[in-house]
């Protein structure tokens, strides 16, 4: 089974790697634990992990007016992992474009 879902690409987490040369995020499934997304990792980019640290980001309610009326929404919940890789390991996201 994936666990996951898709890297994260964002600024902050590129300032984050470019600081940290050896973490990388990924997006992943609420019910993964570490040591599932460790051997994930380590099988699909074939790198050593170190660390992984989760974290539960919850969903946020929003609503806004507009000329029809009132629209409510949410924000999906997701789980993000930081992974560590050992000094030397790197993983290249844009390889395969």
């Amino acid at each position: 089974m994936a666990f996951i879902i898709k890297p994260v690409v964002t600024e902050k987490m590129t300032k984050t790697t470019e600081k940290r040369p050896n973490r990388y995020g990924f997006i992943v499934r609420p019910e993964a634990n570490k040591i599932q997304i460790k051997e994930e990792v380590e099988s699909l980019y074939n790198v050593t992990v170190v660390d992984v640290n989760t974290m539960f980001y919850a969903g946020k309610r929003s609503r806004r007016f507009t000329r029809a009326g009132l629209i409510k929404g949410k924000t999906s919940s997701y789980k993000k992992a930081i992974v560590t890789l050992k000094e030397g390991d790197t993983i290249d996201f844009y390889s395969n474009i």
